[in-house]
């Protein structure tokens, strides 16, 4: 029997302030242990906070971007656990009255648009972080206090390629604010994920389970691929599936029971005491929002409509802002009307060379004056595609521009076809056999011809131009 999944995601963020949620310390990644913390974020009998007003800025930011309804009177609440990295044994977050309600974002999977409903959005602050090593736990208080940001999703997720989908888009937003660095590998983006399965057709929930320890999107897609079979396992073969919080292991690519599922009654929340609730005026939400940039797919919309490019194309290209602003110059720049060729350049090559060495695409130390003076030399014939792959390698490597590259390697394209003719004759004398294939009217033994002979000019020969010879000396023979 067929089972649908039903995924919500519980996304964590750090926003990017200087200082912390309620209190002065320094919120810098990678500083001595324990040298970023005060009475406040540890929690010292007597220390009052103060709510970062930063902090508070860039949530309502958020949540405007999130489309979502920011709450004009709003307060803090107290969410009680016992946990070595809470030195307060509470945490500030935000319970019945968060900071915003009821947005959504929408999220494309292939040609597919589905919206995603966005229960809140809410401020609160971060734990320490433990250090297991042999004999022992060490804590890090360094984390504590950190201004944290929770968005999470109404559980209108159905696929682990869903779920990736939205982490992307949601990932961009953040970043084309400036809120937040998102990197899961500091732990300033986190992602735990609700999942449950019930048979196709039905509309009453499953039983979840919560999924934690999950450091990248294809994590949390891997994790929730797994999830989603036992479940359906458990169910058909008539067991109850128990709710529970399971830990990701990647390593044996499976979960893990941890804890029983918490709900909000095992928190005892109550109102922050030392922090009264607060209104945000319409006027202050409103300056907020004319501080927002072009979101991602307003920027998809606009590269379509103004450089007549591919949905596709337009959004591998504004998924990073860095690499939008890139992209929009050199495709502004380039001299044709279709875009398409410094596109397949963007998209293709370049962004290649910026995965493999981790960055954006400004960081690849090309400008891109320099990207469009390469694509004109292949363009006019003066260099190979693939000799410009070359090219474009060593001149993110050196810095040197592409013709110092090209005389110094000799990767000049030889077009002249009365230079190309000998090539071509030694071609055709050592494939016999691909030779009768093509008088036998086989179009393929011409391109292995073709491919012989680029093998033999050592990727100097013009394609179109030996394809030419070869067929004129092939009739001749």
């Amino acid at each position: 029997m067929d089972y649908q999944a039903v995924i919500g995601l519980e996304v964590h963020a750090h926003l990017k302030t200087r200082t912390k949620a309620f209190c002065g310390c320094p919120t810098e990644f990678g500083a001595p242990a324990n040298s970023q913390v005060c009475p406040v974020c540890l929690g010292f009998p007597g220390s009052l906070p103060v709510l970062n007003k930063a902090a508070l800025d860039f949530a309502v930011k958020v949540a405007l971007a999130l489309n979502c309804t920011v709450q004009e009177f709003t307060k803090l609440d107290r969410k009680n656990y016992f946990y070595p990295d809470l030195p307060k044994n509470y945490q500030i977050s935000q319970y019945d009255l968060p900071l915003s309600r009821n947005g959504f974002l929408d999220i494309f999977t292939g040609k597919t648009r589905k919206r995603i409903g966005i229960t809140r959005v809410h401020l609160e602050e971060d734990a320490g972080k433990l250090i297991h090593q042999e004999s022992v736990s060490l804590v890090d208080f360094n984390r504590s206090g950190i201004p944290l940001l929770e968005i999470v999703s109404e559980p209108d997720i159905n696929s682990p390629q869903e779920a990736y989908a939205y982490l992307t888009a949601l990932k961009s937003i953040l970043e084309y604010l400036e809120v937040s660095d998102c990197d899961m590998e500091k732990g300033s983006l986190r992602c735990d994920a609700n999942i449950s399965v019930r048979k196709a057709g039905e509309k009453t929930l499953g039983t979840k389970a919560e999924l934690k320890n999950m450091n990248s999107f294809k994590a949390v897609r891997d994790a929730l691929d797994y999830e989603i079979l036992r479940q359906s396992e458990e169910v058909a073969s008539g067991n109850a599936v128990v709710q529970e919080t399971r830990l990701w292991d990647a390593g044996k690519q499976k979960t893990l029971p941890m804890r029983a599922k918490e709900e909000a009654k095992d928190y005892r929340y109550f109102p922050e005491p030392d922090l009264p609730p607060f209104i945000i005026r319409a006027e202050a939400i409103e300056e907020v929002r004319k501080g927002i940039p072009e979101m991602p797919r307003e920027k998809i919309s606009r590269f379509m409509s103004d450089f007549g490019i591919s949905e596709y194309d337009a959004t591998i290209l504004t998924s990073r802002k860095e690499d939008a602003l890139f992209a929009e110059e050199c495709i502004k720049e380039y001299p044709e009307k279709d875009k398409k060729t410094v596109t397949n350049w963007l998209i293709g090559p370049l962004l290649s060379e910026a995965n493999n060495r981790n960055c954006a695409l400004p960081g690849l130390r090309i400008t891109a004056k320099r990207l469009l003076g390469l694509i004109s030399l292949v363009e006019r014939q003066e260099i190979s595609g693939l000799s410009a792959k070359t090219v474009l390698t060593e001149m993110i490597d050196s810095g040197r521009e592409a013709g110092e590259i090209i005389k110094e390697k000799g990767l000049s394209q030889v077009s002249d076809s009365a230079s190309l003719e000998s090539v071509a004759d030694e071609v055709i004398r050592e494939n016999v056999k691909s030779v009768a294939d093509f008088k036998q009217g086989k179009e393929s033994a011409l391109m292995f011809l073709v491919g012989q002979a680029m093998k033999k000019s050592r990727g100097k020969a013009n394609p179109k131009v030996i394809q030419e010879v070869l067929k004129r000396r092939l009739a001749d023979a």
